[in-house]
C-alpha cells in the first residue's frame, strides 16, 4: 500500500511537472525569438507558481504560523487555478495552431511565386545562380506570430476565467430554492424552510467578512432551522475564532444545527465542534432530536473513523420512531446506503462542491453517488448543496456557490 501511494505521488508529480514545463513552453519559449530578460523572467514565474502552491498546501496541512499561510495562500492557490486554465487553453489552442500556421505558408507561397515572363525584369547572367529574395514571411516568424496570437488569446481565457470565478466566490453564495415532498411529514409541517450550508471553508484567504456574508445570506431568507453541514474551517480555533465570530448572529425558530466534515478533523474537530457550540449552534454527534414534525439526525463524518468519531447510525436513528418523517445531516453523500438501510426520508449532504473546477466536476461525480441536486435512493431521498465557499483557490467555475433552502412538503396538505 505504501509502494502504492509512493508512486501514485511520483505520477502526480511527473503530470505536475509536465503540465508547467508545456505551459512555459507555449507561453514564454514559443513567443520569445531569442534568449533573454523575458524569458529568463517567464522561467522564473513558472518555477516561483508551483513552489508557493505546494508551499501553500504543506503550510496549511502543517499548521503553520497562520500570517505565513495567508502570506503564501493567495498567490500560492491561484496559481493552481491559473495553472489549470492555461493548460486547458493552450491544448485548445493546439487545435487551430496547424490552421493559422498552413494558412501563413500558402500566403507566404503566393506572395513569392515569380511573375509571369513578359513582365519579370531580365537578370545578369552573373546573377542566375544566386539565391532568390524572399519577399513574404519566413516560416520562423510566422511561427512566432502564431505562437503570439494563440499564447495571448489563451493567457487572456485563462486570466478571465480564474477572475471571474474569484469573484463568483468572494461576493458570498447566492440563495436556492428545492422543495422536497415528504410522505409521513405532517400537514402542520408543511411549508417547513431548513437552510442548509456547508463548505464554508474558512481560513487563510476567506475571512470573517465572507462569513458574515454567508450569515446575511442565510438570515436574509429567514429560515425555520439552519443545517450547517460539514467543512466549516480549514484551520484551528486559535487562528479562526475570529472569523467564525459572525455565525452566532445565526438566527433560526428552530435553531441552528451542526455535523463535522473531513476539514474539521484536519483542524481539531473536537476544539471546533465546543466552539461552535459556544457560537450558538448545536452539534449533532452521531445524535438525534425530536422535533414536532419530524427527527433530525446527524452523524459525524467518515474521516472521523480514524480518531473513533466516525459515523454511528444505530446510534442516531437506531431506536427511534419510524411512523415519524426524519432528516438526516451528514457532510458526505457517500453514507446513503447506510441511511437507506435506517429508513431515513432525506438526507442533506455537501463536500462536493458541485466538482468546484470544471472539469473537476467529472472527477467529483465518479466519487460520489449524488455530485448535486437532489436524487432519490429507494426510499430516501439525497439533497447535496455545492456548498457555501471554497477549497484551496477562492474560485468556482461551472459550479455556482449556493445556500440552499429546502421546503418540505405534506403530501396531506
Amino acid at each position: 500500500m505504501v509502494i502504492l501511494f509512493v508512486l501514485a505521488g511520483i505520477a502526480a508529480l511527473a503530470a505536475l511537472v509536465a503540465m508547467q514545463w508545456y505551459a512555459w513552453r507555449r507561453l514564454v519559449r514559443d513567443t520569445t525569438s531569442r534568449p533573454g530578460i523575458a524569458r529568463r523572467a517567464g522561467a522564473v514565474v513558472f518555477v516561483a507558481g508551483p513552489l508557493l502552491m505546494f508551499a501553500a498546501v504543506a503550510s496549511e496541512r502543517a499548521g503553520a504560523p497562520f500570517w505565513l499561510q495567508q502570506m503564501l495562500a493567495w498567490p500560492g492557490f491561484m496559481w493552481m487555478a491559473l495553472s489549470i486554465y492555461l493548460v486547458l487553453a493552450l491544448l485548445a489552442g493546439e487545435l487551430v495552431r496547424p490552421f493559422f500556421l498552413r494558412r501563413g505558408a500558402k500566403a507566404g507561397s503566393t506572395e513569392d511565386a515569380v511573375q509571369p515572363e513578359e513582365e519579370a525584369p531580365a537578370r545578369p547572367a552573373e546573377t542566375t545562380a544566386s539565391a532568390p529574395v524572399a519577399t513574404g514571411p519566413t516560416a520562423p516568424s510566422r511561427r512566432l506570430f502564431v505562437s503570439r496570437i494563440v499564447g495571448g488569446t489563451a493567457a487572456a481565457v485563462a486570466v478571465g476565467t480564474v477572475g471571474h470565478g474569484t469573484y463568483g466566490v468572494l461576493r458570498g453564495p447566492r440563495v436556492k430554492r428545492v422543495t422536497v415532498p415528504l410522505a409521513k411529514l405532517p400537514r402542520g409541517a408543511h411549508g417547513f424552510r431548513i437552510a442548509v450550508v456547508s463548505d464554508v471553508h474558512l481560513g487563510p484567504i476567506l475571512g470573517r467578512g465572507f462569513t458574515q456574508r454567508v450569515v446575511d445570506t442565510i438570515n436574509g431568507t429567514q429560515p425555520d432551522l439552519i443545517a450547517v453541514v460539514g467543512d466549516l474551517v480549514d484551520g484551528s480555533v486559535e487562528d479562526l475564532g475570529p472569523a467564525a465570530a459572525p455565525l452566532a448572529q445565526l438566527r433560526a425558530r428552530h435553531g441552528t444545527y451542526f455535523v463535522t466534515g473531513n476539514h474539521e478533523y484536519f483542524s481539531g474537530a473536537e476544539q471546533w465542534v465546543d466552539h461552535v457550540r459556544e457560537l450558538g449552534m448545536r452539534p449533532l454527534e452521531n445524535a438525534r432530536t425530536e422535533l414536532p414534525a419530524f427527527d433530525l439526525a446527524g452523524v459525524d463524518d467518515v474521516a472521523g473513523e480514524s480518531e473513533g468519531h466516525g459515523p454511528d447510525f444505530a446510534k442516531a436513528l437506531g431506536d427511534r420512531d419510524r411512523s415519524r418523517a426524519s432528516v438526516l445531516l451528514a457532510h458526505q453523500p457517500v453514507v446513503i446506503h447506510d441511511a437507506v438501510k435506517h429508513g431515513v426520508d432525506l438526507q442533506l449532504s455537501g463536500h462536493t462542491h458541485g466538482g468546484q473546477l470544471w472539469p473537476g466536476n467529472f472527477i467529483a461525480d465518479l466519487a460520489n453517488p449524488t455530485l448535486a441536486g437532489l436524487e432519490r435512493y429507494g426510499d430516501t431521498q439525497l439533497y447535496v448543496t455545492r456548498g457555501a465557499g471554497a477549497w484551496g483557490p477562492p474560485v468556482r467555475v461551472g459550479a455556482p456557490s449556493d445556500v440552499t433552502v429546502v421546503e418540505l412538503a405534506s403530501r396531506q396538505a
